[in-house]
């Protein structure tokens, strides 16, 4: 499937909230790969599918997992929320038939992975940097995205890390052993 067919396919199983998200991070992941020399087109499709799975319900979210044998940990067996990186992998790899690199990317963009490629670090910024995106603070990290990746990555965890904290929620380790992984470097 080329991008154009993508693109209508996943308008057709995205909210339109969702799907104007998903446009935001394939355009901002095209940006990224130009200045980071990554294949333009592949930053894309893998932008614009990283949310496929984003709106299963909570038993839907079960089901697949238990359907499609994929493993997760007790954190994510707690907080449904985040398995949609790993079903949105499964389901691109079957569907879509996307490469290792790029079910790599869709899996870690919402809690990151210690020594992840360049592909992975575009798709997980481009998603909290997109164009749609109004937080305070989210136009620093478009500036410093373009300049150091790592850098913005590291800042856009310590955020998530301090959000999470603020409501009181689990964090994955995960999102704080790429963070360290990163400042050690």
């Amino acid at each position: 499937m080329n991008l154009e067919d993508i693109c209508k396919d996943v308008k057709e199983i995205l909210s339109e909230h969702r799907y104007n998200h998903s446009i935001g991070v394939m355009e901002m992941a095209g940006t990224l790969a130009k200045i980071y020399n990554v294949d333009e087109q592949k930053a894309k499709i893998t932008g614009i599918l990283h949310d496929i799975a984003k709106e299963m319900t909570k038993e839907e979210s079960y089901k697949y997992i238990t359907e499609n044998s994929i493993s997760i940990d007790e954190i994510e067996k707690m907080q449904y929320k985040i398995l949609h990186g790993k079903i949105g992998a499964d389901i691109c790899k079957k569907k879509y038939k996307l490469d290792e690199e790029m079910q790599e990317a869709i899996r870690f963009h919402t809690t990151g992975v210690p020594n992840m490629g360049i592909l992975s670090k575009i798709i997980f910024v481009s998603d909290k940097i997109e164009k749609n995106r109004t937080y305070e603070g989210v136009e620093e990290l478009r500036i410093i995205a373009k300049k150091d990746i790592d850098l913005a990555i590291i800042k856009i965890l310590e955020n998530e890390i301090i959000k999470n904290i603020k409501k009181g929620t689990i964090i994955h380790p995960n999102t704080l052993n790429t963070r360290n992984f990163l400042l050690m470097k």
